[in-house]
């Protein structure tokens, strides 16, 4: 009797192999832009880019001043409302800050750095002294968030930290974004079938894991 050697059967990631149940038709499924310049697979779980860029600032003079004196580099914390604040000067060289609502934020001197209600920045007397009533606009900008989707990875902060979705089939961003099917709420998943970015270590799983629980997709 002969033997015939057969090559060992690779299963191959499928769509949706991952799942043990979901919800009829399209419940569970949500399409998403993925993004992350490379190829994903079915079972990674995802988040989302809910947080925009870090807010910028930019100082001008609100009318015509009788000082000259300028800023130095603005910079603005993370979280800090987008918005319109106003410096006025009381005398030569102390202003007050207030934030887009009109509130008082703070109180400065030229020369000395200033940091409150996000804001921080230096301004430097110039030849000529400011008077009482000099003022300057500092507008505060941020960019929107993207609302793509990329593997849950823990040490990002444009919300993409927190689990929100498990991609259902194979998808190839290495050239371009691409649209694609996930997994959004209401499913029971195989967590052995499930693929994290390599910065999950088994703490940071248990913490997406509960995350993805809230939204009603239960590991088994």
């Amino acid at each position: 009797m002969s033997y015939v050697s057969i090559p060992p059967l690779t299963e191959q990631w499928h769509p949706g192999g991952f799942l043990v149940s979901r919800s009829n038709g399209y419940l569970s499924i949500e399409r998403v832009t993925i993004t992350g310049g490379a190829k994903f697979y079915p079972g990674t779980v995802l988040g989302q880019q809910t947080i925009g860029g870090n807010p910028a600032g930019a100082a001008a003079p609100l009318g015509t001043n009788t000082g000259n004196g300028s800023f130095g580099a603005i910079t603005v914390a993370a979280g800090t409302a987008p918005g319109v604040f106003a410096i006025e000067f009381d005398d030569a060289t102390h202003f007050v800050v207030s934030s887009p609502a009109g509130v008082e934020i703070g109180h400065g001197v030229t020369g000395t750095p200033f940091s409150a209600g996000g804001l921080g920045f230096t301004i430097t007397a110039g030849g000529t002294a400011f008077a009482p009533g000099d003022s300057f606009s500092l507008t505060v900008t941020a960019s929107a968030p993207s609302l793509k989707y990329v593997p849950v990875t823990s040490t990002a902060t444009d919300g993409s930290q927190i689990a929100s979705a498990i991609l259902f089939g194979v998808v190839d961003t290495t050239t371009a974004d691409k649209s694609a099917a996930v997994v959004a709420r209401n499913a029971e998943f195989n967590l052995s079938e499930i693929l994290w970015d390599p910065s999950m270590n088994t703490a940071n799983q248990a913490v997406a894991l509960a995350q993805l629980t809230k939204l009603g997709l239960i590991s088994r």
